[in-house]
């Protein structure tokens, strides 16, 4: 059975003020987690038509994890390893699928919907009554549900922030019961390991580490709000742009440097049989790596999905 999970986010803000807070945000980030070799590699990003949804932004990303894996399932696994993010954004509705080549068995997949309320509509993406008995509904509190030490910082905590084009914040304890304005991101999250014996305890793992990143993302999207608070959509989608060529130049770099250094690498030579020299080693093949292992997420590990 694939764990469903609901997440609820508020947010001090309207539907059309988080559209460009959204795209800063995600920009923004990616660019700052991307280093040594690790990040988001934009793809693809064009415009889409759809019969039901209308026009809409596909995007295609390539999120290189390495580090992220445990030291046993690196040394089995090929060196350079990503996850393919694919989302479909008909604002306010929201299609992302990740996807790893190395695991078929494993996927994710999260709609989103969102709404100018503070969380009050039961079934905002349309599920089926077995659906809606399955899931479970986690209402997030970006300023009052605490993250991990290592990600805290003064200026990104919502309780003490205020901001000073649009004045609002920090937010208090039972902000979302009286902020104007107010919206919500609506996030219906499956996902999926269909593996024996591994299933549950992957899953659950993939869902606390999804919770970890939307609620440290949308903190984020609410104490950079004086950055993109003027933004109009063109803005946004400029700054959008500049942003992903820079983080692809990061990422690719820091890539190509990472292979060139095993190409160059000797190897360990065995106990010598006669004078000459060891052979070099060959580098390893481009294939993916597989993801995480199934325990509590570590106190380095870094964003490595959009909460797009």
């Amino acid at each position: 059975m694939v764990l469903t999970k609901e997440f609820r986010i508020c947010m001090p803000m309207t539907v059309e003020e988080y559209r460009i807070g959204q795209l800063y945000m995600i920009a923004r980030h990616s660019f700052e987690q991307s280093s040594n070799g690790e990040g988001v590699e934009v793809v693809a990003n064009e415009q889409v038509k759809d019969e039901t949804n209308g026009v809409g932004q596909f995007t295609e990303k390539r999120i290189h994890l390495s580090s992220h894996l445990p030291y046993w399932i690196q040394s089995i696994t090929p060196k350079i390893f990503y996850v393919t993010e694919k989302a479909w954004n008909y604002y306010p509705y929201t299609i992302t699928e990740y996807t790893c080549s190395f695991i078929p068995k494993f996927s994710i997949s999260i709609q989103t919907r969102y709404e100018d309320n503070n969380g009050t509509t039961e079934n905002c993406l349309g599920l089926t009554q077995e659906e809606q008995e399955l899931r479970e509904v986690d209402f997030m509190d970006i300023a009052f549900d605490e993250i991990k030490p290592h990600h805290y910082k003064e200026s990104e905590d919502p309780k003490l922030y205020k901001s000073e084009k649009s004045g609002r914040g920090p937010l208090l304890e039972g902000w979302r019961d009286t902020q104007k304005p107010i919206m919500c991101c609506y996030k219906v999250v499956n996902a999926k390991f269909e593996v024996w014996g591994l299933q549950t305890k992957v899953e659950e793992y993939v869902q606390v580490a999804i919770r970890e990143i939307l609620l440290l993302g949308h903190r984020q999207a609410f104490t950079w709000m004086d950055e993109w608070f003027n933004m109009t959509i063109e803005d946004v989608r400029n700054y959008e742009h500049e942003m992903q060529a820079k983080t692809n130049i990061k990422v690719k770099s820091a890539l190509e440097e990472s292979v060139n250094k095993d190409d160059k690498k000797p190897s360990q030579p065995a106990t010598p049989k006669s004078s000459q020299p060891a052979t070099p080693k060959s580098s390893q093949p481009a294939t993916p790596k597989s993801p995480k292992s199934p325990t509590t997420p570590s106190s380095e590990s870094k964003s490595w999905f959009s909460w797009s």
